[in-house]
């Protein structure tokens, strides 16, 4: 994921500018400048930064505790940083567009309404006449498609969450609480490559299992427990995600009935995919293959989502999964099973579309483990 890359992303957005009549982009998502630039582990969850580009420049808006980490991986031939901290970023972003005579400034749909407004308020101080149409989600459809470098990183991403789940197979027994389970496994990862975690941890037993993002809690395991254990590692700000979901002691046989059914549902989705069909399409796979099963009613989100620097991207798979899912989209498969105040299950994995289908990253099996 180097300079090469990461200029091609400005060429493509700049193809985009000229089919739209773009004079400028304003980018303040930090997931978007991560991709745009290809700095690595600079950016944290402030919006603190600034892009604009142009079809001719590039700038970045930052200030001193990102200027250091950012000159130094940022091109410099392509990339002018500035980290002035007199004025705010709304009176930064004016200034460049009245400086160069822009008057159509693109902006992305999650720029904040307090941001959009102080840009209006600046522009009518020195009476810049700027339309400022919505891009409607455009770069996050072209961090869709990962390139070999993102492909890399992602699997060795999962490798570490792959590593994770065989040593938590030697951990979880009865008596342990959830919130125990979630710091050895989150240890595990820290301490064996990962840079940080891809999102907080959920582990789930017995019960507490049924609530698809259910919080840890003080809860002790039990023996005859499905323990649902959803999580990932992050490396390079890319993110791994996986699912499973294993029993303490032996299963009873509504837990095998359910288990199985969501396994199958799992590689039905996984074998039917298909590069051009559509998010919902694939959805669809796996919900019949449930509803067919009779626990319909207890399938109660979409089967996957896109995954990359955010562990929530496009593409959506789901019902409202109206984007294809082209070559080269990475994507998780999840399926899952939740009977109210009983148990519930998912099964998890993360991979990519290939030419000829679905390419998991995952590497653990899908056989229900008992510990």
């Amino acid at each position: 994921m180097g300079q090469k890359n990461a200029n091609s992303r400005l060429r493509v957005l700049r193809e985009l500018m000229a089919e739209r009549g773009y004079d400028a982009v304003l980018v303040r998502n930090v997931s978007d400048i991560r991709w745009l630039t290809g700095a690595a582990r600079v950016f944290d969850g402030e919006t603190a930064h600034d892009a604009l580009i142009t079809p001719d420049e590039a700038w970045l808006h930052t200030d001193g505790r990102y200027f250091g980490a950012l000159s130094a991986q940022a091109d410099s031939d392509v990339w002018q940083i500035d980290q002035e901290q007199d004025v705010t970023h709304a009176a930064w972003v004016a200034q460049r567009v009245r400086s160069g005579g822009v008057r159509v400034l693109a902006i992305e749909d999650s720029l904040t309404l307090g941001m959009y407004e102080d840009l209006n308020v600046e522009l009518n101080k020195h009476s810049v006449a700027c339309l400022m149409p919505r891009l409607h989600g455009d770069l996050a459809k072209m961090r869709m498609i990962k390139d070999a470098g993102e492909l890399d990183v992602l699997k060795r991403a999962q490798r570490i969450t792959d590593e994770a789940f065989a040593h938590m197979c030697d951990v979880v027994r009865p008596g342990l609480s959830e919130l125990a389970v979630r710091a050895e496994l989150e240890s595990y990862m820290l301490s064996h490559g990962a840079h940080a975690l891809a999102f907080d941890s959920i582990i789930a037993a017995g019960p507490n299992g049924a609530n698809p993002h259910a919080r840890p809690s003080e809860r002790a395991i039990e023996a005859g427990d499905l323990v649902v254990m959803d999580f990932g590692a992050s490396l390079l700000d890319y993110q791994s995600d996986m699912t499973r979901t294993i029993c303490v002691g032996a299963p009873s046989a509504k837990q095998i009935e359910a288990y199985d059914v969501v396994r199958r549902a799992h590689e039905a989705a996984a074998d039917a995919a298909r590069p051009g069909m559509l998010g919902r399409e694939l959805h669809e796979v796996a919900a019949r293959v449930i509803e067919e099963a009779g626990f319909g009613a207890y399938f109660t989100h979409g089967l996957g989502h896109g995954v990359g620097i955010d562990i929530h991207e496009l593409p959506v798979v789901g019902k409202r999964g109206d984007l294809t899912l082209d070559e080269g989209a990475v994507f998780t498969i999840e399926p899952g099973v939740y009977l109210p105040g009983v148990f519930g299950i998912r099964l998890e994995d993360c991979g990519v579309m290939g030419p000829e289908g679905y390419e998991p990253f995952t590497e653990s099996p899908h056989e229900l483990i008992c510990v």
